[in-house]
C-alpha cells in the first residue's frame, strides 16, 4: 500500500511540474514581452517541460507495472488507452514550439534578431493548444476513477 502511495505521489508531482512549466511557456510566449532573456527562458522551460512529460510517462508506466491493480487491469481499460493516446498527441504538439524556441535562441545569439509578432503568435497557438488539452487528460482520469 505504501508503494502505491509513493508511486501515485510521484506521478502526480510529475503532472503538476508539467502543468507549471507548460503554463510558464504560455505566459511568456508573447511578442510584446519577447526579448533575448525571455527566448533563453522559453528554451529552458521547454526542456524542463519535456523532462516532466517524460517523467509523467515513466511514473505512469511504473504504476501500470507495479501498482496494486496490475498491468492486466490497466491494459484492458479503454480509458487508459484514450488517456495515453491523448498524452502522446500532446507530446507531439510540443515538438514545434520546442524547435521554434531553439531557432529563436540561435537567431538571437547569432544576430540579435527576435522573431516577428506573427511567428510568435503561431507558436503561442501551439503552446496554448497543449495547455488547454492537458486538463482533458485529468478530466478523463477523474471519470475513469469513478467507473467510466
Amino acid at each position: 500500500m505504501t508503494l502505491e502511495a509513493v508511486i501515485a505521489s510521484l506521478h502526480l508531482l510529475a503532472i503538476l511540474t508539467l502543468v507549471v512549466f507548460l503554463s510558464s511557456q504560455a505566459a511568456l510566449c508573447r511578442s510584446e514581452w519577447l526579448n533575448a532573456a525571455v527566448v533563453e527562458r522559453l528554451v529552458r522551460l521547454g526542456a524542463i517541460a519535456a523532462v516532466a512529460a517524460l517523467l509523467v510517462l515513466l511514473t505512469g508506466l511504473v504504476r501500470v507495472l507495479w501498482g496494486t491493480k496490475g498491468a492486466a487491469w490497466y491494459l484492458s481499460q479503454p480509458m487508459f488507452h484514450l488517456k495515453l493516446t491523448l498524452f502522446v498527441v500532446l507530446w507531439a504538439l510540443s515538438i514545434r514550439p520546442l524547435l521554434a524556441f531553439r531557432a529563436w535562441r540561435l537567431q538571437s545569439r547569432a544576430r540579435g534578431v527576435l522573431p516577428g509578432a506573427d511567428e510568435v503568435r503561431r507558436v503561442r497557438r501551439w503552446v496554448m493548444l497543449q495547455s488547454h488539452a492537458l486538463p482533458v487528460v485529468a478530466v478523463l482520469a477523474v471519470f475513469w476513477a469513478r467507473g467510466w
